[in-house]
């Protein structure tokens, strides 16, 4: 049930970002201001887009959100393997990040709805954190993937 009313809170979040320009009441606790990264852990949305052009090795880009969003645009490049906001997502994710070597430059985002209320990225960075992962990255997208990365032009795919 939590997972459904963190969907609900996010799409509402993002139902009154793009019809009223407002913030919208939240339906999902708070999330504490202490995050399981460090800053050196993240990711800015404009470095990451130099990044991929810049011309060193590509990141693996995991998109953790819901797989709707996934299909209505992602990051170019990115892959999709479960949410990281319920227990079969994050099977998935494990699964798939069970083959990778654990040094791999791995970064991560949703941008469902605003980074203080996302379920999906902190579980799926904790499980890849715990797996081992030395380079896990999170993208940063205060507002949303529509406002912080579309909206600005960064590239991106549709399916």
């Amino acid at each position: 049930m939590s997972s459904r009313r963190a969907f609900l809170g996010c799409l509402l979040t993002v139902l009154s970002l793009l019809f009223f320009g407002l913030p919208p009441f939240s339906l999902t606790r708070a999330q504490s201001s202490a995050e399981p990264w460090t800053a050196a852990q993240t990711v800015q949305a404009a470095d990451f887009a130099k990044e991929l052009v810049g011309g060193k090795s590509a990141p693996t880009i995991l998109f953790v959100g819901f797989q709707r969003l996934y299909a209505a645009g992602h990051i170019q490049g990115a892959q999709y393997h479960g949410s990281g906001g319920s227990a079969e997502g994050l099977a998935e994710i494990k699964k798939w990040a069970g083959s990778l070597p654990r040094s791999s430059n791995v970064v991560i985002y949703c941008g469902c709805c605003p980074m203080e209320r996302c379920p999906n990225v902190r579980p799926a960075f904790a499980a890849l954190h715990e797996m081992g992962f030395t380079k896990v990255r999170v993208l940063i997208l205060p507002t949303s993937f529509a406002v912080d990365w579309a909206d600005r032009g960064l590239p991106y795919d549709k399916r």
